[in-house]
């Protein structure tokens, strides 16, 4: 794959630099990370909405709870709650 350039600034490409050299990474390779994690959290993000979109659907978690018998219940343990 063929390298390219990149304008920004000096203020980002210093930040950018600084990130990398924290990491112990070059710049390109942090710059592959940092594009990687961010399709990765876009994926999260698509599903995250397609999972709630479909909690949301009526008689969903009645239909759920009839195909595969509810949530698990803990035998002789409570439920933590928060203080």
């Amino acid at each position: 794959m063929a390298d390219t350039s990149v304008k920004i600034d000096d203020v980002t490409r210093d930040k950018l630099k600084a990130l990398a050299d924290g990491a112990g990474m070059s710049m390109k390779d942090y710059l592959a990370r940092v594009a990687s994690e961010k399709e990765h959290e876009q994926a999260l993000d698509t599903a995250t909405a397609a999972f709630r979109r479909v909690l949301g659907a009526p008689g969903i978690l009645d239909r759920f709870d009839a195909d595969f018998g509810g949530l698990p219940h803990a035998a002789g343990r409570q439920t933590p709650r928060a203080a």
